[in-house]
This record gives structure tokens, C-alpha cells and sequence, in this order.
């Protein structure tokens, strides 16, 4: 029979051997990591600007860092609305600096053609984020994706389908006045709650989540208010200047 002090002795082995591989494997595994999360941001603001591959196909990682070369550019701004040089929108860290943001522009031609936005916030169980893609008057949404959450499987889970962000595409950010009021995710169907010159502000909600949709609702207001004054600055309708 083994004695209470070899008891502790193996298990305090086992432990540090344990400990010992796993941050072997964790640095090992590290930029592999950092390397998918930015290949699923890159894929995801492709996303949002109709970059896709064909149904039921899927890019490969360097067809998605092609395309994403290719076609869109990054920018740094400061809460002002000012494009900030020097820094490139990856290497920013939204905890250390907060007063920098960054913005992805869709080219076409050498001219901008769409302006994407990250987009983050609280749903129901978790922070959900995703990135909002705008024409160049600053009006109309081009589309939307949500590619990171916690929620609900089959309720909240659903903002992330197809079927659900699709409906964003076509709507405006702003009311007549060129004032900006978002999109407002409703509950149940966007026909039978406002008029049909008021739709362009809505979208379908979705069944069994409510306070998901809320959440939406309400950061991406706050988000879209944080980009505001570089789209005032440069609200030129039609010429798609950045």
C-alpha cells in the first residue's frame, strides 16, 4: 500500500507533466490560432460585401487571403472621423486603445465601392460579433454577417443564417431627414408592425428570440453613431469617396 506522501508526490508529478504539455501544445497551437481568427474575419467581411463562393462550395484559406488582397483595403479612425496613418487596422487592440477604430473598404476600379464596420455587443447569453457593410453615400446596408456568439442554438443562434442577415440587404441606415436611426430588428413581421414607407428600417425578427434581437438592436445604433463622423465627412452621395 502506498503512503499519503507518494500519493502526493505522483499526482504532483502528473500535474506539473500535464501543465508542461499543455503550454507546450498552446504555443505551438498559437499562431496557427491567430491565424484562423483572422482568416474568419477576412472571410466574414468578404462576407458582408457579397464576396462569396458559389452554394454549397467553400474558399480555400488562400483564396480567402486572395480575395481579401485583392479587394479590400484598411484604414485606422480616430473618434473624430480622421483617418489615422501609420497604424494598420489588425495590429489595433480595442481594449488598449478605444479611442481608435478600424474601417474596411470594398474597391472596385481603384474607387471605393463599400465600407464595412465591425459590429459587437451583448444578445441574450453572450457578445455577438459581427461586421455591417455600407454603400458610400452611407445610406443603404449592402449586407450583414454575425460570426462569433453564444446564443441560443435554433432561437438566438439563428442571427447568423442566411436566411436571417439576407434580410438586411436593401435597408436604410437613415430616416428622410438624413438623419441616422439604424435597423431595428422587430418582433414577429416587419409588415404587420409599420407602414410600408417605414419598412426600409426593419427586419423580421426572430421566433423565441426577443431579447437576442434586442441586443442587436441596440448596439448597432452605438456602433454605427461611433463611425458617424467619418460618414459626414465624407457623405458624398454617389461618388463613393472615402
Amino acid at each position: 500500500m502506498h503512503t499519503n506522501a507518494y500519493t502526493f508526490r505522483f499526482a504532483a508529478i502528473v500535474t506539473i507533466i500535464c501543465s508542461i504539455l499543455l503550454a507546450g501544445a498552446a504555443t505551438i497551437l498559437k499562431p496557427r490560432q491567430s491565424d484562423n481568427i483572422k482568416l474568419d474575419k477576412k472571410t466574414n467581411i468578404l462576407a458582408s460585401v457579397n464576396i462569396r463562393p458559389e452554394a454549397g462550395q467553400k474558399f480555400s484559406r488562400d483564396e480567402v487571403f486572395d480575395l481579401y488582397e485583392k479587394n479590400i483595403s484598411e484604414v485606422v479612425l480616430n473618434m473624430d472621423g480622421e483617418i489615422v496613418t501609420d497604424l494598420k487596422a489588425e495590429d489595433l487592440d480595442p481594449k488598449k486603445q478605444p479611442q481608435l477604430m478600424p474601417l474596411y473598404i470594398k474597391m472596385r476600379d481603384g474607387q471605393a465601392d463599400a465600407v464595412v464596420i465591425p459590429v459587437s455587443g451583448k444578445g441574450l447569453w453572450s457578445t455577438i460579433y459581427g461586421y455591417l457593410a455600407l454603400d458610400t453615400a452611407y445610406t443603404t446596408v449592402i449586407g450583414i454577417t454575425f460570426y462569433s456568439h453564444g446564443e441560443t442554438p435554433g432561437l438566438g443562434g439563428e442571427i447568423e443564417k442566411a436566411w436571417f442577415t439576407s434580410n438586411f440587404s436593401g435597408k436604410k441606415i437613415r430616416n428622410e431627414k438624413g438623419e441616422l436611426v439604424s435597423i431595428e430588428i422587430v418582433k414577429g413581421k416587419v409588415a404587420e408592425k409599420v407602414t410600408p414607407e417605414e419598412a426600409y428600417h426593419y427586419v423580421d425578427g426572430i421566433s423565441g428570440a426577443t431579447l437576442t434581437g434586442r441586443g442587436v438592436n441596440n448596439f448597432l445604433l452605438k456602433n454605427l453613431r461611433k463611425y458617424e463622423p467619418y460618414f459626414r465627412k465624407n457623405m458624398k452621395s454617389g461618388e463613393g469617396s472615402i
